[in-house]
């Protein structure tokens, strides 16, 4: 598979949801993706989507193709959560699980991060209904995370 040097954000948000509401998967959008949607002016990265784990297996004959890690656990000095990335139309996509473990910004302690798709908020984004994690969940958890780009979504959606 070849990765174009081009992302079509769109068409890739678009693919990707409709396979997720084709199998009735409750889903959320998250991270960076989640605070472009409330305003931040930062460029958008990756999309990030938030599924129950036990919804992986029935997306994945439909995303094979474009996985380019997982689905699998992983975990770096950041986060802890079982995660599938994608790449379609040049676009990052990742799917993790709506159980993760965060590390705090010290990395002396990990926090359970839990989704909640009932408070999923539903926004229009480049044209699509989307459901989006809760602008007081967002800033909560990127308050712990480190790096000036978290600062930056903060500030933007408060």
């Amino acid at each position: 598979m070849k990765i174009s040097d081009e992302k079509d954000t769109k068409r890739a948000l678009e693919w990707i949801t409709n396979i997720l509401k084709k199998y009735e998967v409750p889903f959320q959008i998250s991270g960076g993706c989640a605070a472009k949607i409330y305003g931040s002016p930062r460029e958008l990265n990756d999309i990030d989507i938030d599924i129950p784990e036990n919804y992986f297996s029935k997306i994945i004959s439909d995303v094979k193709p474009y996985i380019i890690y997982g689905p699998d656990q992983y975990k770096d000095n950041k986060w802890g959560l079982y995660l599938m990335t994608l790449n379609y139309a040049g676009q990052e996509i990742d799917i993790g699980s709506g159980n993760a473990k965060i590390s705090t910004k010290d990395r002396d302690k990990w926090i359970d991060f839990s989704t909640d798709f009932s408070k999923a908020v539903k926004k229009t984004f480049l044209g699509l209904e989307v459901p989006v994690i809760p602008k007081e969940d967002l800033v909560n958890y990127k308050q712990l995370l480190d790096g000036e780009h978290q600062q930056v979504d903060i500030e933007s959606i408060k």
